[in-house]
């Protein structure tokens, strides 16, 4: 397994953009697909975007397409998710996910998580 650090959120305004880094540990990053999920209170938890291992594919869930762009730096072993034009709808806990070697956006794909980092937007 991996090792996930979250870091960036915080409460922000709605309109405003947040920007989530994720550091991963214990396992080769460059190997594998990176996907960010979302939780909200009483909510199961949902895809929000995913990335392979080269950048060459990416892929969102629709509500935050246009909004949000996933990223990674395998040299510095992390993953980023830029969230821009922020909805009170995007409040969550959001967290970063290791997983094979495709995006899949399931939970049940991804054997690593890290901890979570809330985003709360005010409207």
């Amino acid at each position: 397994q991996v090792q996930l650090v979250e870091s960036g959120g915080g409460l922000v305004q709605a309109g405003g953009s947040l920007r989530l880094s994720c550091a991963a540990s214990g396992r080769t990053f460059s190997r594998f697909a990176m996907a960010w999920f979302r939780q909200a209170p009483g909510k199961e938890r949902e895809f929000v975007a995913g990335i392979n291992w080269s950048s060459s594919y990416t892929n969102y869930a629709d509500s935050v397409k246009g909004r949000f762009t996933i990223s990674r730096d395998n040299a510095k072993n992390t993953v980023y998710l830029q969230m821009n034009s922020l909805k009170p709808e995007d409040t969550a806990v959001y967290y970063c996910a290791a997983g094979g070697a495709i995006v899949v956006a399931r939970t049940t794909a991804y054997d690593s998580w890290g901890q979570g980092t809330q985003v709360t937007v005010s409207s």
